[in-house]
């Protein structure tokens, strides 16, 4: 309860993320999925780009919702 009250008021400070995770180039990524190196914080959920050359974590990520088809309702 204090970690969420401290990262409320003072925000996330993403010490505890995952290893840098790269999507397969032979898996059929829907359209608008995640492309490149990223790491995603295990505190507070957010994904950040992560550059293997500079060993450092980039930008946040806008996580777009993919959107799969839905049957049509009759």
């Amino acid at each position: 309860m204090f970690n969420s009250l401290f990262d409320n008021i003072f925000g996330c400070s993403h010490n505890r993320t995952t290893f840098p995770l790269t999507p397969s180039r032979r898996s059929k990524l829907p359209e608008g999925a995640r492309r490149g190196t990223y790491i995603v914080c295990l505190d507070c959920g957010k994904e950040f780009d992560y550059s293997w050359k500079e060993m450092r974590i980039g930008r946040p990520v806008e996580v777009v919702p993919v959107q799969t088809e839905q049957p049509a309702a009759h």
